[in-house]
């Protein structure tokens, strides 16, 4: 694999809209204009030429934890009928939801507000929501969910925590639970009256026991940032992972961000699998014992917290992963805190008459991104999906926390950076990324 740098880059970074309170997503239309979504609620637009982005309306939301207003989308029909789907929570219910808004003349419709899906959540609120969402060509919507598990209960390992009253630390109730829409990646087909199909080739048929036809991707921890390749249909995926500093030859591996890409339905491995398929070992927390490690061929789901199959489909490894300390493997993606997500493959159009279109030397790349560390890179996969190149997108400038990357009709790159504290900062803005005019 060929590490690629570069002293400078023909790109810039031009500060579109300011003002912002926890921009977290966004989208762009055909017409060039940008949506975008605030955790508490707000869903603003900027169209070309403005200096600022305009509120369409404002939603509820409980903002506990990780909650909120999470995701946004523009349905592939977007020009003509107006719809908008939003992952979002609500006050006083248990629950986060997906669902279809129209826009009309600028303004959020919040009454016409249709529910698509509805995902459990619990008090106290766990970590990790997820909440992405995005279109593939065929009009199939992809939901991104985090497995509700708590964090810091398992010493940096997999939660594997059978006890009575200590379900929270379990993500085999989750992740690995084949009948649970959390810790996964869905894919449903909206239909014009606000419901869903199924579409084919998903994880598991319609009417198979002890699962939902919903899932396309399980064994996700937080697979929050993800994107469909427009060409392909493949789809690629950032998964947060746990904080171990270093393997335990009796628990498992060190902890690892990782990215992921499917070209078909399947199980990606959490709780049970890390990286490229590192096992962890079951572990008693009474005894504090453990057993003999998982086998990724063969993972099985004996939690008292499971409603789903036992037997799993095999555990699929990561392309690209790496530690919160230096990656040997690539050193580019540097050390310290981390948060791995995905955004956009990028196709050079040589036909698309843009002077702001990425140059032609990203071809091919699927552009990764980490909120911590504050780079963008692209990765080149061959085949068998070996990473054959790593490239920086700007490698002299430390973004603000990127959070939502999309690629424009015109080939150019938008990005939401949330800012430089945890909240409530003053420097999130709307960037966009394109060859210097």
């Amino acid at each position: 694999m060929a590490c690629v740098t570069q002293a400078e880059s023909p790109l810039t970074r031009t500060v579109l809209a300011t003002e912002l309170h926890e921009p977290i997503a966004l989208d762009v239309a055909a017409d060039g204009r940008v949506y975008l979504a605030e955790r508490r609620g707000a869903v603003k637009s900027w169209q070309p030429g403005a200096t600022n982005a305009t509120t369409l309306g404002t939603l509820k939301t409980f903002t506990g934890p990780e909650d909120g207003l999470l995701g946004l989308a523009l349905h592939p029909g977007f020009a003509t009928n107006g719809w908008l789907f939003l992952f979002h929570s609500t006050p006083g219910v248990l629950e986060n939801r997906v669902s279809r808004f129209r826009l009309t003349n600028d303004t959020l419709d919040l009454a016409s507000q249709k529910i698509l899906l509805r995902i459990p959540t619990l008090i106290p609120k766990p970590n990790h929501s997820g909440g992405g969402l995005g279109f593939d060509g065929a009009g199939n919507l992809f939901v991104s969910t985090g497995d509700y598990t708590k964090a810091g209960e398992s010493d940096g390992f997999a939660p594997l925590d059978w006890r009575p009253g200590h379900e929270l630390n379990d993500s085999e109730r989750t992740a690995a639970n084949t009948a649970d829409l959390r810790g996964k990646i869905l894919r449903v087909h909206p239909e014009a009256d606000g419901t869903y199909t199924i579409p084919a080739g998903n994880l598991f048929s319609p009417g198979t026991p002890k699962t939902l036809p919903e899932i396309y991707i399980m064994g996700c921890r937080n697979p929050f940032r993800f994107s469909v390749d427009a060409r392909t249909g493949w789809l690629y995926w950032g998964d947060v992972g746990p904080d171990a500093l270093g393997p335990d030859p009796d628990r498992g591996p060190a902890g690892f961000d990782e990215f992921n890409r499917a070209r078909q339905a399947g199980n990606f491995g959490w709780p049970y699998f890390n990286a490229d398929n590192r096992a962890y070992h079951p572990r008693d927390f009474a005894a504090k014992t453990n057993g003999a490690a998982y086998d990724p061929q063969h993972p099985v789901n004996d939690s008292p917290n499971n409603t789903g199959r036992r037997e799993l489909p095999p555990a699929q490894p990561a392309f690209l992963w790496y530690p919160p300390g230096p990656s040997t493997r690539w050193p580019g993606v540097g050390s310290g805190a981390r948060s791995a997500m995905a955004g956009p493959v990028y196709h050079y159009d040589p036909a698309l008459a843009s002077p702001r279109k990425l140059p032609a030397e990203w071809d091919g790349g699927v552009f990764l991104f980490d909120w911590e560390r504050g780079w963008i890179q692209a990765a080149w996969l061959d085949d068998s999906g070996k990473v054959t190149a790593l490239k920086p997108l700007l490698p002299e400038t430390k973004f603000k926390r990127p959070i939502c990357l999309k690629l424009g009709t015109d080939g150019a790159l938008y990005l939401l950076e949330w800012g430089s504290n945890w909240a409530d900062n003053r420097d999130a803005a709307l960037v966009r990324l394109a060859p210097e005019l």
